[in-house]
């Protein structure tokens, strides 16, 4: 009798345990939305689309690739990382240009006035362990 006791006693404290309910912690946290409009978004382009492609200048050159793209937390703007020279991974360097330095030119990515040796005189990125 005392083990159903026991047993009807730790059925009852799981029970009781499960249906409290649950309490954040910390402090209550506000979040200001924006609207935005859905229309205007759609005629954008998505990173997925943008990284890995070919960047030509308007000699229509190509000059590199969009190897990613970057958003700090203090400049909003993202950044494209490019991957200049070398072949088949070998000897490549990456670079930082701002993404507002693009134009969309026939779908493809125009980067005016920049060169090969241009993007290479440029310091050297490298990512972050």
């Amino acid at each position: 009798m005392t083990r159903f006791t026991y047993t009807l006693t730790g059925a009852a404290l799981i029970a009781a345990a499960l249906t409290v309910p649950a309490f954040a912690q910390g402090t209550p946290q506000t979040m200001a939305l924006t609207r935005v409009d859905p229309q205007s978004l759609a005629t954008g382009y998505r990173t997925s689309k943008v990284v890995g492609s070919s960047v030509i200048n308007e000699a229509k050159e190509t000059i590199g690739t969009i190897d990613d793209l970057i958003v700090t937390d203090s400049e909003r703007v993202p950044f494209a990382v490019l991957s200049v020279g070398g072949f088949l991974g070998m000897g490549t360097k990456y670079v930082v240009v701002p993404y507002s330095s693009f134009q969309v030119q026939d779908k493809q990515m125009m980067l005016r006035g920049a060169t090969k040796e241009s993007l290479k005189a440029l310091p050297e990125f490298k990512y972050a362990n």
